[in-house]
């Protein structure tokens, strides 16, 4: 199973609320992008050709993984990481898309949110490969950053990708997951169902109501590796929803602990006191990008480029009171309104 999402790079925080499920509902599950994929609907008056849903949305996971798989040696993606600098690529309308919206959320957010990082990801030892565990030295992150910085090593014209570097890599994991959701979405719409909800490990897009006639009911984790539990339950309808957090994948070294968030102007983890941020935007995608973005920068920065851009956002950082430690959430303008509307 080939996979594009990396969860050492970024672990999603969201979970489904538990709910009663009405007579009335369907649903499809499975494995895809190296997690796994959910579906619930509301059967529609008319009836719904399961069988043939089910065929066409193995087709779009099977289309998504084929562009956008890091994994997958033949993918479009690794096709285009495989060229050698000022090569040009003409790109799918599908990658055309996704790398129309990676930009403009990189140079909206303080160029934090980055396609490149991917050798710095491995060299602190949150890719691929085998953790280390170590903080690299410091002359490894200097040489790495070569080849990172997403407005210099990448250039777009139209349709045309050209790299700067030979060796710059660009990885998916934080916005390809919500393209797939919102391919799924789109799929679903196809036959006629217009209440449901589609995600894919922990990327969500909504439509319409549950069974129970009620926006559904998405539940963001408490940022906690310690336990599971959820922290906030939010009604969520007709938007795209996603969660970032670094309390996941980590190590710590002579008592200093180093998340896999990193910044991408140092090449270093984040030292920030925000611990997950979740995004609600009209779709999947931007929604996966915005959460990235949002916890580099940390609740002081990215709440204020959250309020510029009229991002529903939700910021939860530790905070320390009397000696002990606890979660505060901080919420922009358009997400307290979307929540109380």
């Amino acid at each position: 199973m080939t996979r594009l999402s990396r969860r050492s790079f970024i672990f999603m925080t969201l979970a489904l609320a538990a709910c009663k499920r009405g007579a009335a509902d369907l649903l499809l599950s499975g494995q895809t992008m190296g997690t796994t994929y959910t579906i619930v609907a509301v059967e529609p008056h008319s009836g719904l050709k399961k069988d043939a849903l089910k065929v066409a949305i193995d087709a779009a996971l099977q289309d998504v993984d084929q562009k956008m798989s890091n994994w997958n040696p033949t993918s479009e993606i690794s096709q285009i990481n495989a060229l050698k600098a000022n090569t040009p690529f003409s790109m799918s309308a599908d990658m055309f898309t996704l790398m129309q919206a990676a930009q403009a959320v990189h140079h909206a957010s303080d160029e934090q949110f980055d396609l490149t990082l991917g050798p710095l990801i491995d060299l602190w030892g949150f890719g691929a490969q085998k953790p280390t565990g170590r903080v690299p030295d410091a002359a490894a992150v200097t040489s790495g950053m070569q080849s990172v910085g997403q407005s210099d090593a990448l250039t777009l014209d139209g349709n045309t990708l050209t790299k700067s570097h030979d060796d710059t890599q660009i990885y998916l994991s934080a916005i390809g997951k919500g393209f797939g959701v919102d391919r799924l979405g789109d799929i679903v719409r196809s036959f006629g169902v217009t209440d449901f909800m589609v995600e894919i490990g922990g990327d969500i897009i909504t439509s319409g109501q549950n069974a129970e006639g009620l926006p559904w009911q998405i539940a963001i984790e408490t940022p906690d590796a310690r336990q599971r539990s959820f922290l906030k339950v939010l009604s969520v309808s007709d938007l795209g929803m996603a969660t970032s957090g670094d309390y996941r994948n980590y190590f710590e070294q002579d008592g200093v602990r180093y998340s896999h968030i990193l910044n991408a102007t140092t090449g270093r983890p984040v030292t920030h006191a925000t611990a997950s941020v979740t995004v609600l935007t009209q779709n999947a995608m931007l929604s996966d990008a915005w959460a990235t973005a949002l916890l580099v920068l940390g609740r002081q920065r990215g709440m204020e480029i959250a309020e510029r851009q009229n991002l529903a956002a939700l910021f939860i950082d530790r905070e320390v009171t009397s000696g002990k430690m606890h979660f505060k959430t901080y919420a922009t303008d358009q997400f307290a309104s979307i929540q109380h509307s």
